[in-house]
């Protein structure tokens, strides 16, 4: 198992840039690919960007395409999101989520795909 922890939500103004972290304890950090999803008031949670355990191969959505670099430091393991112009429409929780049942090249991109997840951190952009 891997335990996961967020840190860097907070409060920014639109425009702005804020980096999510994401530290993992427990079982080899390399043996998971990793993602960060997020839920806004009423909505589903979903895939925001998504990075195989072989970090060969990344995913984004289109909403955020441009503007969010997911990366991965193995050595200190940790996965991070990036976050730069920021928009009133990424107000969510965004949490952190592993998971270690797929082949090495694959990225999950439904919720329903990951087994573990970090507790989430609050992002808030004003307008």
């Amino acid at each position: 198992q891997v335990q996961l922890v967020e840190s860097g939500g907070g409060l920014v103004q639109a425009g702005g840039s804020l980096r999510l972290s994401c530290a993992a304890s427990g079982r080899t950090f390399s043996s998971y690919a990793m993602g960060w999803l997020r839920q806004a008031p009423g909505k589903e949670r979903v895939v925001v960007a998504a990075n195989s355990r072989s970090a060969y191969n990344t995913y984004y959505a289109d909403s955020v395409k441009g503007r969010f670099t997911i990366s991965r430091d193995n050595a200190k393991n940790t996965v991070y999101l990036q976050m730069n112009t920021l928009k009133p429409e990424d107000t969510a929780v965004y949490y952190c989520a592993a998971t270690d049942r797929f082949s090495s090249d694959y990225m999950a991109l439904s919720k329903k795909e990951y087994e573990y997840w970090g507790q989430g951190t609050q992002v808030t952009v004003s307008s």
